[in-house]
């Protein structure tokens, strides 16, 4: 801790032009340091465990030395924020599946009636159909990041969207969907 603690007296901006000057993990290694508690605050809040979210951090700590940006960061720490929210919401989009291979681990194949695989048949085909009608933007950033499951940055880098049009063409779609179908399932709860 004594390293890290004469760095203190240095700004953000200060410790990150000096790691890039020398490339001494160091500088980089105290600037992390300082924001070590956000960080792991951070992880709490989304992953509900502070092993996790420790490990998540350690995780941030070696994205920030692979994803540092050549140029000017504005605001290191509202940037690393980000860069461990993202991450957090990464890991937990990628847990989301093993969750359903337990629930198919413990099917014994007694339970569905071929109603319930008609049912589910015919709630794939509304949401599929409902996917058709929203619009082709929605349509895409929807199916790269709930089927496909892409990150933000890989949806940005595949599309060309802002940040902010991809996460506002997700929000909208999701919405716009939830439209779509209720309205379908009231239609074929009437016939």
């Amino acid at each position: 801790m004594a390293l890290f603690s004469r760095h203190t007296t240095y700004t953000d901006d200060e410790l990150l032009r000096l790691y890039r000057q020398s490339a001494d993990n160091q500088w980089l290694g105290a600037l992390l340091q300082r924001y070590t508690g956000m960080l792991l605050g951070v992880g709490i809040k989304y992953l509900k465990d502070e092993a996790l979210a420790e490990d998540a951090v350690q995780h941030v700590f070696e994205l920030a030395l692979t994803k540092l940006p050549a140029g000017e960061i504005a605001n290191f720490k509202g940037w690393l924020y980000v860069l461990m929210r993202n991450y957090c919401l990464q890991y937990l989009r990628d847990r989301k599946p093993m969750a359903g291979d337990n629930v198919l681990e413990q099917y014994d194949g007694t339970a569905d009636t071929g109603a319930d695989v008609r049912l589910l048949e015919e709630q794939l085909t509304h949401v599929a159909d409902a996917l058709t009608e929203i619009a082709e933007e929605q349509r895409i950033t929807i199916t790269l990041f709930y089927l496909q499951k892409h990150s933000y940055e890989q949806i940005i880098e595949k599309t060309g969207f802002t940040f902010m049009q991809v996460k506002s063409y997700i929000q909208n779609g999701k919405r716009n969907l939830k439209t779509i179908l209720m309205r379908k399932f009231r239609n074929s709860g009437n016939e």
